[in-house]
Parts: structure tokens; sequence; C-alpha cells
């Protein structure tokens, strides 16, 4: 089993709050890593997609109270929505017992699930943890190739060939589409959606046009919207908002989008291989994507990520704004020799961040001049770990 970073932070935000929501896609290893912080400590899981389960809850406040001593692990917590309120009577009860940390694990599939349902009910006793598909820091250096092209579900990464890992990230889009989009969202027609998906993906890391993609589909711009919203909100799609703080210069305004699990990219493409994935002009957009997503795991939390671009061409693929103010401009290449365009310098005359990085797919490190420093992905990732 790989070792997963977010274990530590975990443990740490279940000493400190009552209540701690753990969200993220579904098979991204959410219930395998609840179950292995229940072997530290007293604990009772409960899966509430199960009928079984779902039964003992019948009178949720009598049988939770019975076991107010352990760690309640509730997975698919959505299942239950009317739930949050009774919780927050039960730390409260807690509280005046002395009890104030570590007594709900909430798990769910997506953003959606928690923050919409719990509502105020839970505001000050509940702390959010996103956990992210594997990146790029939890897989050995030789892996981040693989790991690039099978995406970071650990079913699919660790699959025995590359025709199994397609086969399980077919079947995860199946029924995404077809399952679980229906029960959290409003009903779309699953070809529907999975025509937008794909138009995403051959879209990845453009600027988003909504006019174009409801033209093809056949719909409005809201209806475009409002399905961008719930692939956002289901923790599938990174909406990359441009910078937006430098009022004397003529800046983009559209966000970027991006199908945030590189191994969906190549899956809704019908790509199953590296050279499938090299042999296609998705291939620097894929990487890009797949960098940005490592990097975001790995920044401190609190870290703020834009892209900046001007209508005089001046560019950078990420800016990452940390906690404390320092700006490090990203750009991010997939070539073994990378060169960076004028519009990159001139990105950072404007802005003049703290530290220039150019992360590419060697291994070596070394500087590139005007202050730009060229590392991999690996590197970058560990210099803003050791900034948290």
């Amino acid at each position: 089993m790989i070792g997963r970073r977010i274990y530590a932070e975990l443990a740490e935000r279940l000493e400190e709050a009552p209540a701690v929501a753990l969200i993220g896609p579904r098979q991204v290893g959410k219930t395998t890593l609840a179950l292995e912080i229940a072997e530290a400590r007293l604990s009772i899981y409960l899966d509430l997609e199960s009928d079984a389960d779902r039964a003992k809850l019948a009178e949720p406040e009598l049988y939770l109270s019975e076991h107010e001593d352990k760690l309640v692990i509730l997975d698919e917590v959505h299942r239950l929505p009317n739930l949050f309120q009774i919780l927050r009577g039960l730390i409260d009860s807690g509280r005046r017992k002395g009890r104030r940390a570590g007594r709900f694990l909430l798990l769910g599939s997506a953003s959606i699930d928690l923050l919409r349902q719990s509502g105020e009910s839970l505001a000050g006793r509940i702390s959010y943890l996103e956990m992210h598909p594997l990146d790029a820091l939890e897989v050995g250096q030789g892996q981040v190739e693989r790991l690039w092209v099978r995406g970071g579900f650990p079913d699919s990464f660790l699959a025995g060939s590359d025709r199994a890992s397609q086969r399980w990230r077919q079947d995860f889009i199946r029924s995404y589409l077809e399952r679980d989009i229906p029960m959290f969202g409003p009903r779309i027609a699953a070809e529907t959606l999975r025509r937008f998906w794909t138009m995403l993906a051959h879209h990845q890391s453009g600027l988003l046009n909504a006019a174009d993609f409801a033209r093809s589909l056949g719909v409005d711009n809201k209806t475009v919207a409002s399905y961008l919203d719930l692939l956002v909100d289901l923790l599938l799609v990174r909406r990359l908002e441009p910078w937006h703080n430098n009022a004397g210069k003529r800046l983009v305004k559209s966000p970027r989008i991006y199908v945030r699990d590189s191994g969906l990219v190549h899956t809704l493409l019908g790509l199953s291989t590296a050279e499938d994935v090299l042999g296609h002009p998705v291939a620097g957009a894929s990487w890009e994507g797949f960098v940005i997503e490592t990097l975001i795991a790995a920044a401190p939390e609190g870290t703020r990520a834009n892209f900046y671009r001007t209508a005089a061409g001046a560019e950078i693929d990420v800016l990452l704004t940390l906690p404390g103010g320092a700006l490090w401009a990203v750009e991010i290449k997939r070539s073994l020799q990378p060169k960076l365009e004028r519009g990159f310098h001139h990105a950072c005359s404007d802005l003049a961040p703290t530290r220039r990085l150019l992360v590419y797919p060697g291994d070596e490190r070394y500087p590139l001049g005007e202050g730009v420093e060229v590392m991999s992905l690996k590197t970058a990732g560990e210099a803003l770990l050791s900034e948290g």
C-alpha cells in the first residue's frame, strides 16, 4: 500500500476538532485511509451505502450516543443529509463532558455533499480536508511518467497493465455518469455529460468559452455553466481563475479549465499507453494539468493558485500565492530541453515574484538565468512542502 502524505494531517485534525470531513472523488482512497486511522484508536465504521449500516441509524441520536467514547467514521455521509443537525447536538453535548476532539470522521465523495448539506449547522465544529489522487511526491521518481499516463487513482495506477488501468478508468467514468452524478445533481443525460466531459479533455488547459461548448452541445450558456459547476463540485474538474491583482494591465478574465486527473483526460480521449499520449496533441496540456495538481496538493494550506495572462501576451502558467504572501511563478514545459518565451519574463517584470520555477520532466536541477530555476516536478513539490 502506498503511504499517503495526508495521513499525518488527518490525524492532527482529529486531535483538534470534534468533526473532520475528508472529501474527495470516489475511489481516491478515503475509506482505506480512514480505516488506517481507525486501527490506531477506538473506533466504529459505518458505510452509509450499506442498508445494514443505515438501519443502525434508524434512531441516530440514540445509536451514536452509545458510542460517544469512540471515533465514529461515517462513509458516504451524503446518504443521510439530516444527520448533520444531530451531530451538532452530540458534539455540543460531548463538549460539556470534556470530549472536545476526535468524535466524528465524515467521508464524502465531493464538496457538494458536505458543504451544502452541513450548511451552518456544524460551523465552528468541523474541519474540512480534501484528499487528492496520488501525486508525484507519493510515488518513486521512476514512477512519475507512469503516474502521469495512468492518473492518480490508486487502482488505476497500480493496475497490472496499461489495458487493465484503462478498463478501470472507463468503468470509473461510466459509474460516475450513470450512478453518481444523477445522485448528486439534477438529472442530466449521461451521453450529454460524457460529450461535455470529453470536450473538456480536448480543451485541457484552455480558456473557458461557454458559448462554444453551448453550440456544440445544443444547449444554452447557463446550462453549460451548470454542467461545469457540477463537475467542479465533484472535484473532477478544476477551474483555475486568472490573476486579478494587477489593475494596470489588461488581463484575461476567463478561467482556464482542467480535467483534474491526467488518467481521466487520456481515457476520455481514448489514449491508454505512454506512446498514445505522447503522440497526441493533448500531451503538453495534460502534463501541465498534472504538474498543477501536484503543486497545489504540495502547497501549504491556504495557498491560492491562479494563472496570469495579459492582452499583450505576458503569461505565467500558474502563480502560487503562499499564505505569507510570497508569490511563486511556475512555467511548465514537457521538453527535456526547456526554453522560456519572452511572455514569461514580461509577466515576471509585471509581478516581481519571489521565486521563478520552470518544471520539466527531467531530473536535473539547474539555473536558467534571470532568477529562473529549472527543476523536476518532485523537486518543485518538495520545495513547496518545505514552506508548510
